[in-house]
């Protein structure tokens, strides 16, 4: 793969629920970054940048980034804010970073911070909307409205911020028909980005309390998946790229019990994408009855996308057509999102 299309690398330092004001119902960062409670130290944040650096292929990324997730990095006091700005300031003077993110509060946004933060090289922010119905936002206990979100964004602008916003479907009393209006209202705001983590009931939070006393319902994985894959295809119809989908996992996530219940996979972006590609190509497939084997050619790098997670590609199409699936071959010649059926 050439450089130039080589995507940009974001090195991520967890601050987990630093400058936050309260604890939200689904939120418990230490596990979901297996990080220990407190402060994190310059020593920590020079560790991962070295690291970094030192992994295979650094310099070959076009773009190189820090991203400060985990908590309300506006919300820290302008002392903290500087601290750990400096902490990176030699690594993109030096060349090896070349710029920062930040992930914030729609309500935390502070123009007096923005141009502090514009001298330390930080080019986006990240805002942890998840919802555009207050509804949703009040039974979330988040502590913002849907407004604030408009505002911070235009106030981001104004100081020629990149923004991205971040969405959770299947909060509490969030519906399919809501999310489709958070996403309507995420489009008319037109954002440089946006991520997608459906809701997961984590132990200890107040979430997970909340479903194991029937107060709480999460998505399944199947009406997380076809809700995800409908709003990436309307956010991108729209140019906003969707960069994430999914709760990153961790050790931490991932030990035993940790999920209480809601749509967790290890390849949940993944299952995603497959089901857009499915629902790219599925006026190609045969009718149902016309043929009882069948031979697909498709783009060698979109073979992955058709077969999906363990095959459950291959099994929706042979839900869909009747027909066996008895070889999927590769076929450069194809354009992108084409594929050629063969009847066997």
């Amino acid at each position: 793969m050439s450089k130039s299309r080589l995507r940009p690398l974001i090195v991520p330092i967890f601050i987990p629920h630093e400058g936050c004001p309260h604890r939200c119902v689904f939120c418990d960062q230490q596990k979901i970054t297996s990080q220990p409670p407190g402060p994190v130290k310059r020593e920590y944040v020079e560790n991962i940048l070295k690291g970094a650096i030192k992994s295979k292929d650094f310099f070959a990324r076009p773009r190189r980034e820090v991203a400060f997730y985990g908590g309300t990095f506006t919300g820290l006091s302008k002392d903290r804010i500087r601290t750990l700005l400096k902490v990176v300031a030699p690594y993109i003077k030096e060349g090896h970073f070349h710029s920062i993110r930040v992930s914030t509060r729609p309500d935390a946004i502070d123009a007096r911070l923005l141009e502090m933060m514009k001298g330390y090289h930080v080019l986006t922010v990240e805002l942890g909307a998840q919802s555009m119905d207050d509804d949703v936002l009040s039974l979330s206990q988040r502590g913002h409205r849907a407004r604030d979100t408009i505002q911070s964004l235009q106030i981001l602008r104004q100081y020629e911020f990149k923004v991205g916003i971040q969405l959770m479907p299947g909060l509490p009393g969030d519906s399919i028909e809501k999310f489709r209006s958070t996403i309507t209202q995420v489009i008319a705001l037109h954002p440089d980005m946006v991520r997608l983590y459906p809701a997961l009931a984590i132990d200890g939070t107040t979430l997970a309390l909340w479903h194991r006393e029937g107060k709480y319902r999460p998505l399944g994985l199947g009406e997380a998946v076809e809700i995800c894959a409908e709003s990436c295809l309307r956010l991108e119809a729209e140019n906003i790229p969707v960069i994430r989908i999914g709760v990153m996992s961790s050790p931490s996530l991932l030990e035993k019990g940790r999920i209480v219940a809601g749509p967790w996979h290890p390849a949940f972006g993944f299952l995603v994408r497959s089901r857009i590609y499915l629902s790219d190509i599925e006026a190609e497939l045969p009718a149902p009855g016309a043929a009882s084997r069948i031979r697909i050619r498709a783009p060698r790098r979109e073979i992955p996308l058709l077969r999906g997670y363990r095959n459950e590609g291959l099994k929706w199409i042979e839900g869909r057509t009747g027909a066996e699936v008895i070889k999927v071959r590769p076929d450069d010649t194809l354009p992108s999102g084409k594929i050629r059926i063969e009847k066997a």
